[in-house]
């Protein structure tokens, strides 16, 4: 197997269909989080952004994207932000993981949402984790026939709320593909509050990350497109969720709503009312992401399993950033693998964010941390 390394600003158009081509030839590829046009999109704020081609016999069949720092350590494109990891290939391609990690000038590549079909990883693989996904099944009969066939035990409440709220505020609008920018905005300033409610790190403090999802609001293409919804009663937004689509693949991504309305259960209608427009629009699964969430028990058809790790060949740097992140991820993870240790840190957190939003940091203190 022949491996070049390139820069995003070499991605040819060869190289973009040949990418697309092996994302149609495997279901397991056919997330967004997995199209070129993502990874292009972080490497236009990420320096160290970087993708191998595997080629065969001369021709492009395999794409792995990367972030690379001065050190040699790779990780996986966007991690962090990434729902979906993978070295994306046509059918029966195989690789050596150290070999390819030395064509690409990497001591150590770590991943935290690497698709099962991934097997030359597996034996790198620590943890393999739950990633709840919708099945989406289109219904013309409207959105209140279709909650009551998919969600019976649902429907009689959400409908009530839905005409409650429609009563006390406005007439009851949903909206699958918003394209004003100016409500973009009210869902990141929604988000940020309650990342800090909730004491979790506030990815919409980073300038980065904030340019990013604009930038991914504007891509337009068949393997990727950023999709906001967003509810409304009257002319006021209630919640919005923004996240990539691919043909038929929607990522659950940035979901928050206005939480002075949080008595009508907005964020569950929004998930709701997003994945019976994704069905009408030809969106076959609606993948909720890797995590326990009380909403996603209710929601989800079935799982898919992502799995995180590190793949490292012999060196210094490698085992210095093992022996550092290994015994952190695996707090976390027994953290939240367990109720009664998870419950009391959520706990925890949401009193920080309380303090926080009590004494809100200075606007340099705001952008510390990693997603």
């Amino acid at each position: 197997m022949d491996v070049t390394i390139h820069r995003f600003d070499e991605l040819s158009d060869a190289l973009r269909d040949a990418w697309h081509r092996a994302m149609d030839e495997s279901p397991e590829y056919a997330n967004p989080f997995l199209a070129p046009e993502f990874a292009s999109g972080v490497a236009r704020h990420r320096a160290g952004a970087r993708f191998a081609v595997l080629r065969a016999d001369g021709e492009p069949v395999g794409f792995l994207p990367y972030e690379r720092n001065a050190f040699g350590v790779g990780r996986a494109i966007g991690l962090g932000l990434s729902d979906c990891q993978a070295l994306v290939h046509r059918p029966g391609v195989t690789w050596d993981p150290r070999e390819l990690l030395r064509a690409c000038g990497l001591s150590l590549f770590e991943f935290d949402h690497l698709v099962e079909e991934q097997r030359p990883f597996a034996p790198q693989v620590t943890g393999r984790f739950a990633s709840p996904v919708v099945d989406l099944k289109p219904d013309e009969s409207g959105y209140p026939q279709w909650l009551r066939g998919a969600y019976p035990g649902l429907a009689k409440t959400t409908l009530k709320k839905e005409r409650r709220l429609g009563r006390d505020i406005g007439a009851f609008r949903f909206v699958f593909d918003e394209r004003d920018p100016r409500m973009l905005r009210t869902l990141m300033r929604w988000k940020s509050a309650q990342y800090r409610r909730t004491g979790r790190m506030d990815r919409f403090a980073r300038p980065w990350i904030v340019d990013l999802v604009d930038d991914l609001f504007e891509v337009r293409e068949e393997h990727f497109t950023g999709v906001l919804s967003v509810l409304y009663a009257g002319d006021r937004p209630v919640a919005a969720h923004f996240g990539p689509r691919s043909r038929t693949v929607l990522a659950a991504w940035f979901t928050a709503y206005d939480p002075e309305l949080h008595y009508y259960s907005p964020g569950l209608m929004m998930h709701l009312r997003t994945a019976e427009a994704a069905g009408r629009h030809g969106v076959t699964t609606m993948d909720l992401g890797r995590g326990d969430k009380e909403y996603k028990d209710w929601l989800k058809t079935r799982e898919l399993r992502v799995g995180e790790g590190f793949v490292s060949r012999p060196h210094p740097v490698s085992a210095a950033h093992r022996l550092w992140r290994g015994p952190v991820r695996g707090l976390r993870n027994t953290v939240n693998a367990h109720p009664a240790l998870r419950e009391p840190a959520d706990r925890l957190l949401k009193t920080v964010g309380t303090l926080r939003t009590s004494h809100p940091l200075t606007p340099g203190e705001a952008d510390h941390g990693t997603p």
